[in-house]
């Protein structure tokens, strides 16, 4: 039997403990993550296992997430979608949210994911008050 990761690393081509290598935050060198690389991965991954101790978020998931000049439209889903996701996960389902973390190398990426989880984190209090 599978003993179940408990911590979540969304990526489209890197590897914990290559995020090790730049962030120097020694949770990337647990060996129990498990890692999506997609949109569906991460929401498919929450869905069957329920959610993790920890997510560490990438921004860029691919290139193609880059707005398509063609139809003005984004061709793949970001970490930032992910985030997103696990809000309305988190709402629906009447859970907290699990730690997380960005490691993405796109500061502004990183910084809206960041943004949006902690904003979701002070309302949910707000509204318990």
């Amino acid at each position: 039997m599978e003993i179940m990761k408990r911590l979540l690393f969304l990526d489209d081509v890197r590897y914990p403990l290559e995020a090790y290598h730049y962030t120097k935050e020694d949770i990337f060198l647990r060996k129990d993550w498990h890692i999506v690389r997609n949109y569906e991965q991460f929401i498919n991954r929450i869905k069957d296992n329920g959610l993790p101790e920890m997510i560490s978020f990438d921004h860029d998931l691919g290139d193609e997430h880059y707005l398509n000049s063609d139809s003005l439209e984004y061709t793949e889903k970001t970490g930032y979608d992910c985030a997103k996701w696990l809000i309305e996960y988190c709402m629906d389902h009447y859970l907290d949210l699990p730690k997380f973390y960005s490691h993405s190398m796109n500061p502004v990426g990183k910084e809206r994911i960041i943004g949006i989880l902690v904003n979701f984190k002070k309302m949910k209090w707000t509204f318990l008050d």
